[in-house]
């Protein structure tokens, strides 16, 4: 396992791709159950007839998945990824048999003026599918631990 990162590890321009996540038909509907019970992310026969023409899984499925393969096996924050803001947003559905990764871009890193064992880094993150096509993008600012002074 990488050691973990602290603001000083990382810089603009740093990226970071995790494992995958083949997603299923059941899978979706099961979340969708539970969370987003809409037809077109429970009922294949009716989701042909709504505006995603099939089953589409939630948005919420997707950011759920992507944060799991991100904590997996994404940028291995000092202390995990707490995060103090986000902006999110699905450019097409995310459908059964999509394999979902994502690829990180750190695009900025800003110690902090008033706590100095923090700052904040803006991560920008691409869910993909197996045809390379984004299937939600993910713009972050997340804390991130500077090292403790010996």
């Amino acid at each position: 396992m990488p050691d973990p990162l602290y603001l000083e590890d990382l810089q603009p321009g740093q990226r970071f791709v995790t494992g995958s996540h083949a997603l299923t038909q059941e899978q979706i509907i099961a979340f969708a159950r539970d969370y987003d019970p809409q037809h077109f992310h429970t009922d294949p026969v009716s989701a042909k007839d709504s505006f995603f023409q099939g089953l589409a899984a939630s948005g919420w499925q997707t950011a759920a998945i992507s944060m799991r393969l991100q904590i997996e096996s994404g940028p291995r924050i000092a202390g995990g990824m707490i995060g103090a803001s986000v902006e999110l947003s699905w450019p097409r559905p995310t459908r059964p048999g999509d394999i979902l990764r994502v690829e990180s871009e750190v695009l900025e890193v800003t110690p902090s003026r008033s706590r100095p064992d923090r700052g904040f880094i803006t991560l920008k993150s691409e869910t993909r599918n197996q045809d390379d096509e984004v299937l939600q993008l993910q713009t972050s600012k997340l804390l991130v631990w500077r090292r403790k002074s010996p």
